[in-house]
């Protein structure tokens, strides 16, 4: 076989991609700046043409990602990603590491019937969700899910594109081989052959993160929307006295008492923001001082935990230690604490809060006034309102709407929870079916399906065309679409097949295991850089004649070939991984840390699996 010989273009493709991994590893430039700069520098050294450079931006790819972030949104919309989120929390209870592996199974059994980065987007936004709810921090589930989910592609023939041409790839080759045709005729793979690899990697890699995942996964809490950065600032504005927020219980025993006549806040500095009774059936939110509480009572409260240890004991009462009856009601995107400032001329100007029956009008709890350097904790209720007035409030988001409708109040931020549309929740779930049926059973490009399922949502109002927009996160397009033409130029350019071919000589006549883990390792690189269709291009015809030779089965080497190619965890090369790099507030080093054990692992289940299950 003639050995392929460097050429200038590949020089020029060797230096780029390691411009690439170097800006990666030091972060000099975000992730989707050094994308755009692939996408510039390879047309501007002659290495492709400009169509071929910005062929990422409409790729199968890229227009998937883009739609599958606005079925996501809209999903969000209706509240389908708060009952997903309510049940596995219900399910598995509040451990990080069992919702991690159950998101993590759950999402890679998902993606080995469709493609591994449909199945991570939908399933992202209740991740999401999960995390903030149970204040800990994405970036310790997100990373798993999305390593299982490329995992997942595993458990199938038709889980990845790499394991759904393994079949063509081998029967071409075999076609072409007068020696291997002459011992026996080809038999190609079955559905499941795959399967025991792919079970075998999953459960070493929920394992995996179940063991180490603290010592290797970002601890630090997420702040894309700043809301973590908000609660910083409150904190350091209003001290310990506004806290946060438990849930106590009164115990049987109690007599019934009014809040008034309990004086909780003069006494203990604490704000009472909702009262349940007969077992969450019945809610009162910013209930007032004649409201009543009673034996078996569960109170909503915020103050420092000092002050609540001082209430419970005197009291008599109990500290849940989650929220239980207003476990939905304190979820971030249902309620929060804003602040707002009292405008010229407002109708707030010159009235007390009791005056204006601001609590039962509008149900939200006004926790502080700020008036100049002052900061009025008590008697919020009867202080004159004056123009300039800064009011802390707790309460629910829709509130909020209301408050800023009917109230000349400019709050200091954004209210961050959205209007849910519950009703339209059928709706938003046939265009996710029809996507997917379109996808799955008509073979409709994938790309297609899903804009199909996402027009329907925007076409029905369930989200807005701009919300639409704004539900894409363009950095992640913007990555992917830079990388595709560097991966492309690294086939066309014949880098890729000069690599392989130098390794392959280099190695000699090895035992068929080493060969085996050669060639994966040599896939997993290649997927790396490149794309995973390619690698597996490239390396199953080098791979199947290597193992030929050696008088090993080639048909094991190909599907060696295509299981490797999912084996791409270092760099937030992947799809997946580009996808979940920005919500989880990765970096290059994280990938690097997580990802090198990962890669290890799965090229060592991955040889242990051909040990012992094919008989290499």
């Amino acid at each position: 076989m003639e050995m392929t010989v460097i050429t200038k273009d590949m020089i020029i493709v060797f230096c780029l991609l390691g411009l690439a991994i170097f800006l990666f590893v030091t972060d000099l430039l975000r992730v989707d700046l050094v994308g755009l700069l692939m996408m510039v520098l390879l047309p501007l050294t002659g290495v492709l043409s400009a169509e071929q450079a910005i062929s990422g931006l409409s790729s199968n790819a890229v227009v998937s990602i883009i739609a599958v972030m606005i079925i996501g949104a809209g999903l969000n919309k209706t509240g389908v990603m708060n009952s997903i989120a309510g049940q596995i929390i219900k399910i598995v209870g509040r451990s990080e590491v069992r919702i991690m592996a159950v998101i993590s199974l759950t999402v890679a059994f998902i993606s080995s019937f469709m493609q591994n980065i449909g199945a991570a987007a939908l399933f992202m936004p209740a991740t999401m969700r999960i995390s903030r709810q149970l204040n800990f921090s994405p970036g310790r589930i997100l990373m798993p899910m999305g390593f299982c989910a490329i995992i997942g592609g595993c458990l199938t023939l038709v889980g990845s594109s790499p394991l759904i041409m393994l079949n063509d790839l081998m029967q071409g080759w075999w076609q072409n081989n007068s020696e291997a045709m002459a011992s026996h005729p080809f038999k190609p793979y079955g559905l499941f052959t795959v399967t025991p690899i792919g079970v075998a990697l999953l459960l070493a890699a929920v394992v995996y993160f179940a063991l180490f995942g603290r010592k290797i996964l970002p601890a630090g809490l997420c702040c894309l929307d700043d809301e973590g950065c908000m609660d910083r600032r409150l904190q350091e504005i209003y001290g310990d006295e506004v806290g946060r927020s438990y849930e106590l219980a009164v115990p049987a025993f109690y007599p019934s008492q009014t809040l008034g006549e309990l004086q909780i806040r003069p006494r203990y500095h604490i704000t009472v923001v909702g009262i349940a009774k007969n077992d969450g059936y019945q809610k009162e939110f910013a209930p007032t001082k004649d409201s009543v509480v009673e034996a078996g009572d569960s109170l909503w409260v915020m103050s420092s935990e000092k002050n609540i240890q001082r209430l419970v004991d005197e009291q008599g009462w109990l500290v849940k230690p989650e929220h239980e009856v207003f476990a939905d009601e304190n979820f971030p995107d249902e309620s929060g604490v804003v602040e707002g400032v009292v405008i010229p001329h407002s109708n707030l100007s010159q009235h007390t809060m009791e005056e204006l029956q601001f609590r039962r009008l509008f149900q939200i709890n006004p926790l502080a006034i700020v008036r100049g350097d002052k900061i009025i904790m008590d008697e919020i209720n009867v202080t004159e309102l004056q123009q300039g007035d800064t009011i802390l409030m707790q309460g629910r988001w829709k509130q909020f709407r209301l408050l800023t409708d009917q109230m000349d109040i400019a709050l200091i931020d954004d209210i961050r929870g959205e209007e849910l549309k519950p009703e339209r929740t059928r709706c938003a779930v046939f265009f996710l079916i029809l996507a997917l049926t379109l996808a799955l059973v008509f073979e409709v490009k994938l790309s297609i399906a899903l804009l199909t399922g996402a027009l329907g949502m925007i076409l029905t109002r369930i989200i807005p065309a701009d919300r639409a927009y704004e539900a894409v996160d363009w950095r992640t397009v913007f990555l992917l679409s830079g990388l595709i033409p560097l991966g492309k130029a690294f086939e066309i350019t014949g880098t890729a097949a000069y690599i392989a071919e130098k390794v392959l000589a280099t190695i000699g006549t090895p035992s068929p295991l080493l060969l085996m883990l050669v060639i994966s390792l040599l896939t997993s690189f290649f997927s790396l850089v490149a794309s995973n269709v390619g690698a597996t291009v490239l390396m199953v015809p080098l791979a199947m004649n290597m193992a030929f030779s050696i008088g090993s089965d080639p048909l094991v080497a190909a599907l060696v070939v295509a299981v490797s190619a999912s084996n791409t965890f270092i760099l937030p090369t992947h799809q997946v991984n580009a996808l979940i790099m920005r919500p989880g507030g990765y970096r290059t080093m994280d990938y690097m840390r997580a990802g090198l054990g990962m890669t290890v692992l799965y090229a060592g289940v991955l040889m242990l699996c051909l040990k012992f299950v094919f008989a290499i």
